[in-house]
């Protein structure tokens, strides 16, 4: 294929990774402020409440700049919420997945409070691609199916520390239920392209693996394989992120359908 024919495609590429560039400005601007946490002297202030102070007054900054929506935020609190249950849990003494061995004042518990934006992170990534990128979902599955999936795999997050692990039944259930979905975006205006959904749950999983390694190379915080230096994470671990990319996917495509439709009842 001559370069005539491939240009095209190379820019529509290059288009698409500024796109989704954009659609990361939390995410990369939270990787930034934990860079600068690291290397910067903070003086007294302890390292987790600067990363919390800062993460807030971005939020703010996104938010007065209409970079992100006041719906979108209140997304991204849900997310807050749901992760802070998770750290809550899996940092507990008696679970002790993971640590944050640095002091904090902002904290609930084990958990210091900056971490629940490294969830909404997620959720921003989401919210913002949905609209840069003009996401429309086809064949997406009922509420019926899709909601108690998403219950089921938060809950196995708790219980497989306690009974059997059901990841992989559940990651096979993912399939079933939304194996037809497509997702249908637009980088350059008159070409739509699609994939299926759940590749993109794949890739976006596996995209949070890669900050994770690097976040915790910064040391946000600490896996306990980590406890006596820094190692990559163990790829184990993309089955966890495929599954929690699923739960905000969920949850961000059902309040985006459930407020369009009181929009449509008003």
């Amino acid at each position: 294929m001559s370069w005539s024919a491939l240009r095209p495609l190379a820019y529509e590429f290059w288009v698409f990774g500024l796109k989704e560039a954009r659609s990361c400005i939390f995410a990369g601007s939270f990787l930034a402020i934990l860079l600068i946490s690291k290397v910067l002297p903070l003086g007294p202030l302890p390292r987790y409440d600067f990363l919390f102070l800062a993460a807030v007054t971005l939020q703010v900054v996104l938010v007065a700049t209409r970079i992100e929506t006041r719906d979108e935020v209140l997304v991204l609190c849900a997310f807050h919420a749901v992760g802070m249950g998770l750290e809550l849990f899996k940092t507990s003494p008696a679970i002790h997945s993971w640590s944050y061995p640095e002091p904090a004042f902002f904290k609930l518990g084990t958990v210091p409070l900056y971490s629940g934006f490294m969830y909404a992170a997620v959720a921003s990534y989401m919210c913002q691609a949905w609209r840069i990128l003009k996401l429309e979902l086809v064949h997406y599955p009922s509420y019926w199916l899709s909601v108690p999936l998403a219950v089921a795999i938060y809950a196995n997050y708790f219980t497989h520390h306690f009974w059997i692990d059901l990841r992989w039944w559940l990651i096979l259930a993912v399939f079933v239920v939304f194996g037809r979905c497509m997702v249908r975006f637009t980088v350059i205006e008159g070409r739509q392209r699609q994939m299926p959904v759940v590749l993109s749950f794949a890739l976006i999983g596996f995209f949070i693996w890669l900050a994770e390694n690097i976040a915790t190379f910064l040391g946000a915080w600490v896996y306990a394989h980590q406890a006596d230096g820094w190692r990559i994470v163990s790829l184990n671990i993309l089955s966890s992120w495929f599954l929690l990319t699923i739960i905000s996917f969920i949850l961000v495509a059902d309040l985006k359908h459930f407020r369009e439709r009181l929009e449509h009842s008003t």
